[in-house]
């Protein structure tokens, strides 16, 4: 399987040492969203797990353990989003001058083509117009290439559970108009920096501009990091225009601290504290501990590789 870590929250910036006790332990829980009285037993051991995608906005938590991780046989990669917003927009995050030396130590450790740059989402208002992502993202480019080969964008979606939070900065999804403004730039930007750029989850077609449909769980990424075909079917759990493969999220909502205010998966930074503050690194489940009542069924896990055949 392809265990994601996770789109729900960011578990390299807040939770690293649970998942790390996860893997020595071999296995998991994980609340149904949608029923929180069911669970999931998920198997972690390495036979189980054929890579590991890490979704985050700070790994430096995470740095000092990834050599562990290899020496226990789990392979993986990193979606790392890193936006130019400042504290107002995602007033959780550390300085961004920070972050970008967190960006380029993580390239140095694993290699550039193991990390993957998201600049997601992208919001267009009347502060951050086209022109100011065009340069943004130029500026943004240009510091970090040679650091990573591939990019990662999307446009904004205005999600019910984060509007509140988002008002005065998300009023409007971008138009079309602009949409194509922003690919066209970025296209021509990504070339200059021989980065490959793909579209999040967009219905609009950019092909015209050299841009793909994303697969952030991505089947071909995977298989080069392995060394080894997969067989893995796309993710129908996800929306209709997203490409990723189907994977395992060990992740719970409302419980990521960076508080951005665009975020699907926290409804508030006060639910994601007291979430937080439920959190026990030795737990095998993210928040809270386990409910004896709670019904728990084992989800079959099994490796997704091909091993007859090989790709190099």
């Amino acid at each position: 399987m392809i265990l994601s870590a996770s789109r729900r929250t960011d578990i390299p910036a807040f939770y690293s040492q649970w998942f790390m006790n996860r893997l020595r332990e071999g296995f998991v829980l994980v609340k149904n969203p949608r029923n929180p009285n069911r669970c999931s037993r998920v198997r972690l051991t390495p036979a189980a797990v054929d890579c590991i995608v890490f979704w985050t906005k700070n790994p430096r938590p995470l740095l000092s353990r990834l050599g562990d991780i290899e020496k226990m046989g789990y392979p993986f990669y990193f979606q790392f989003t890193l936006n130019p917003y400042d504290e107002r927009v995602e007033p959780g995050l550390p300085p961004k001058t920070e972050i970008v030396e967190t960006f380029k130590q993580l390239s140095e450790a694993i290699g550039s083509r193991r990390i993957v740059w998201r600049y997601d989402p992208v919001i267009v208002n009347r502060e951050f117009t086209v022109q100011y992502h065009l340069d943004s993202y130029q500026k943004m480019a240009d510091t970090l290439g040679g650091y990573t080969d591939r990019c990662i964008f999307s446009f904004v979606d205005r999600y019910a559970k984060s509007r509140g939070r988002a008002k005065g900065i998300v009023d409007e999804e971008v138009n079309e108009w602009d949409m194509n403004r922003i690919a066209a730039g970025f296209s021509q930007i990504a070339k200059e920096q021989g980065m490959m750029l793909s579209a999040c989850s967009e219905k609009i077609d950019l092909s015209r501009y050299g841009i793909a449909r994303a697969a952030c769980i991505d089947k071909e990424m995977v298989e080069r990091i392995i060394g080894c075909p997969i067989q893995v079917r796309k993710d129908l759990n996800q929306r209709g225009a997203c490409g990723c493969s189907e994977s395992v999220d060990i992740g719970s909502y409302d419980c990521c601290l960076h508080g951005c205010v665009y975020c699907y998966a926290t409804m508030s930074r006060t639910a994601a504290l007291n979430n937080w503050q439920r959190h026990n690194p030795q737990s095998a489940i993210l928040i809270g501990e386990p409910n004896p009542a709670d019904l728990v069924t084992d989800r079959e896990t099994k490796t997704l590789k091909k091993p007859q055949l090989s790709l190099f």
